[in-house]
């Protein structure tokens, strides 16, 4: 599972656990998205494990025995790995796990969003055949333009095939705000704001006539008098 896990560019080991005790440390400790749990541990099996866990990440059983499998899935497990596994086998698994993680992100409940609260710091999106996480602290701001979309991170540029709309309602209405039709800005990342443009390090963003008084409201609200 190690090696597997190692093939898999998306994903990032945070721990190898020999034991269910040690695994709850680690989880105690670590933002951990994906945990792969072999039913069979000492001193508490894997399903053991899941019902005493607080805070559950999304969870890949992985044994040698079928007969788990339907308890497994009442405990919504994403996938049920019966071994040998094959690593065409763990990929799909691993797909399944980055497409409940891009619909959780892009359905946060609306209280959550009212009150500035999400259920993760980071959004999946997709760049050609592959789903790339970029953290939300990390935008600049977000371009768009017909069918695609420009992500501005401090770092890099990411297009992806999907509406500016779609992604709005991904991000969270206390970080990010829609200025113009075709730009949404991170609000930390906001050095000046002129009389119809936003400035961001030294890229000059207009403000469409149609999010004028939205924004300036926004902004009346939340400056030092």
């Amino acid at each position: 599972m190690i090696d597997y896990v190692k093939k898999v560019p998306s994903l990032h080991l945070v721990e190898a656990c020999a034991s269910p005790l040690a695994a709850i440390e680690v989880l105690r400790e670590n933002a951990v998205d994906l945990l792969f749990l072999d039913v069979q541990m000492p001193e508490l099996t894997g399903i053991s494990l899941l019902k005493i866990l607080q805070k559950k990440p999304l969870v890949i059983l992985t044994t040698a025995y079928s007969e788990y499998a339907l308890e497994g899935y009442e405990l919504d497990v994403a996938d049920y790995l019966l071994k040998p596994i094959t690593f065409e086998r763990f990929l799909k698994a691993v797909d399944k796990v980055a497409q409940r993680l891009e619909g959780s992100v892009a359905a946060p409940t609306p209280e959550k969003v009212m009150h500035g609260e999400v259920s993760n710091p980071y959004v999946f999106v997709k760049d050609g055949t592959k789903l790339v996480k970029v953290r939300l602290d990390d935008i600049l701001y977000v371009e768009g333009l017909k069918d695609y979309v420009t992500i501005h991170t401090k770092n890099q540029k990411i297009v992806s095939l999907q509406r500016l709309k779609v992604l709005e309602d991904q991000l969270p209405s206390s970080k990010f705000i829609r200025i113009h039709n075709s730009f949404i800005v991170a609000l930390n990342a906001i050095d000046v704001i002129h009389k119809s443009d936003v400035q961001i390090r030294d890229v000059m963003l207009p403000i469409g006539e149609t999010y004028k008084k939205s924004f300036r409201e926004f902004i009346d609200k939340n400056r030092m008098q």
